[in-house]
């Protein structure tokens, strides 16, 4: 559940579409680091989060709207250029998912990992980060 949780993050932030304006990895860097982004996904999948400049990530995600809304990290250079797209290393994935990033207002994008257009998430900029609350058990005495 973590591991799809890490995956989930990095495909919604840095992900691409056949529509709009395409980015190059260093325009989408520009355009996305260190802003807030809320997302939706076809799933139905939710969130807010930020890509930071040196490749980490840090928001929250609720998985097909129906799981409990979690905060997820992802360390620095998870995310990195490779070429023109941006890849992620993630553990416990068998491959490195690439993806590419099409602008589709100054403020917002679409995106999808790279050649599953099909998979895609709308991104807004600005949204209300939100904080999950750790709470402990009750002591039993």
């Amino acid at each position: 559940m973590i591991r799809f949780g890490f995956l989930a993050i990095a495909t919604l932030f840095f992900s691409a579409s056949a529509s709009a304006e395409g980015l190059t990895a260093k325009q989408a860097r520009a355009f996305v680091a260190g802003k807030l982004f809320s997302y939706e996904c076809f799933d139905g999948t939710t969130g807010v989060g930020r890509i930071n400049n040196d490749g980490s990530a840090a928001g929250t995600i609720r998985i097909t709207g129906k799981d409990p809304t979690r905060y997820v990290r992802l360390p620095v250079n998870t995310l990195y250029e490779s070429g023109e797209q941006i890849c992620a290393t993630l553990k416990g994935l068998p491959f490195t998912p690439c993806f590419n990033l099409t602008k589709t207002s100054e403020f917002s994008f679409r995106g999808a990992v790279s050649g599953m257009g099909f998979m895609y998430c709308d991104f807004s900029r600005g949204g209300r980060p939100t904080v999950t609350k750790r709470t402990r058990a009750p002591k039993t005495e």
